[in-house]
């Protein structure tokens, strides 16, 4: 089984729900329409992988799905973060999608596999989470083409290309040499769109996310990332390529990790200073949410401050964030630390002006638009 520590590399998320923890505010929506809207995590994650069937952390995590409210959101199944010259990553892939199919249906009341458009309608309606089957890189396609399809078929419905290295289809964004795509990586575009897969071009280095809005024919998706004109990193996307994407008709999900900043820690008002950046560059239309973190919300105690300095230390010696930041860096927003963020973000944008219908729109409304437009 894997540990504590494994998820905090692996997911960003160090709240595993493993105490008690009190959903403040999910009694009464922060927005009134919140609960009529479709809300989707571009890139999300849950404690259920990690706990075993009778860890009475699993309650408290159903819990928190239940307050967040969402409709949506898009796990990580495959494994990155390294070459993968052989067929492991295949092999974890898969029995990685094995566990997660126990998992929902283990929980039929909370949660629901998203194989098409209509099932996040579904999941608004009853109340459930739809759990939405990603990669973040490709390392499990190997060279082998048909393996897509193979993926399609066990319900992977989010492909992204490239995680921060370079891989057979493309440069990551940690890659100086900004190579771009590969043939191969055409190809793999070439073949996505054909199987209905939505591709994912977030962690690709600027050259990559061009050439992949440039090579597909449907609309796809920068899960999870920042503007580059407001905290300058690689992880994060530049104007021009914000309107390519939207040009497209694809969307862009902002991410809550410190990408938001160049300097402290980022809060609610850098989250939304980032939304709104990316809704003047490439409008209203082509703007989402992608977290990078878990849903419950993270249990600071002491072992988690002690674990997480560990992890935030070893990101800055990978090259994952630069030199001279803050020892105590979290993955997550330490004002939006709560299962039903996304409604109080609603709240905030609400407050600012932001309309209704705006608002509905970056929650969920895009990303479900490009999903379900590539999936029926």
């Amino acid at each position: 089984m894997a540990t504590r520590r494994d998820a905090l590399k692996t997911l960003g998320i160090g709240g595993l729900a493993l105490a008690a923890v009190r959903f403040t505010g999910a009694e009464a929506a922060a927005w009134p329409p919140y609960s009529r809207t479709i809300t989707i995590d571009g890139a999300g994650g849950s404690g259920l992988l990690w706990f075993e069937n009778d860890d009475a952390a699993i309650k408290l995590e159903l819990d928190a799905i239940r307050a967040s409210g969402l409709s949506g959101i898009v796990l990580t199944l495959a494994p990155s973060g390294r070459f993968w010259l052989d067929d492991a990553a295949f092999e974890k892939a898969k029995a990685t999608i094995d566990t997660w199919d126990r998992i929902i249906a283990r929980h039929p009341d909370h949660l629901l596999a998203v194989r098409r458009g209509g099932d996040l309608q579904r999941a608004l309606r009853e109340g459930e989470l739809g759990l939405i089957y990603g990669f973040q890189g490709t390392e499990s396609l190997g060279e082998d083409l048909d393996r897509i399809a193979l993926f399609h078929s066990r319900g992977v419905r989010v492909i992204q290309l490239t995680h921060n290295r370079r891989n057979l289809v493309g440069d990551g964004c940690m890659e100086p040499g900004n190579a771009g795509l590969s043939n191969f990586g055409r190809q793999v575009v070439e073949r996505l769109n054909a199987e209905k897969i939505v591709v994912d071009l977030a962690h690709g280095s600027a050259r990559t996310m061009a050439e992949g809005i440039a090579a597909s024919r449907a609309p796809m998706l920068i899960s999870h990332t920042g503007c580059r004109a407001l905290a300058d990193l690689p992880r994060n996307t530049d104007d021009a390529t914000l309107r390519a994407l939207a040009d497209k008709g694809g969307v862009a999900g902002i991410i809550f990790w410190p990408y938001l900043r160049t300097d402290t820690q980022p809060m609610a008002s850098d989250v939304i200073r980032h939304i709104e950046h990316a809704v003047k560059v490439c409008g209203e239309d082509h703007v989402g949410i992608g977290t990078d973190a878990g849903i419950a919300p993270v249990e600071r105690t002491p072992e988690y401050e002690r674990d997480n300095r560990e992890w935030i230390a070893a990101a800055v010696e990978d090259g994952v964030f630069e030199r001279g930041r803050p020892p105590d860096l979290y993955t997550f927003i330490p004002d939006l630390n709560r299962a039903d963020r996304f409604d109080v973000l609603a709240s905030i944008l609400s407050t600012r002006g932001h309309s209704d219908a705006r608002i509905a729109k970056i929650l969920g409304g895009n990303l479900a638009r490009v999903m379900e437009d590539a999936w029926e």
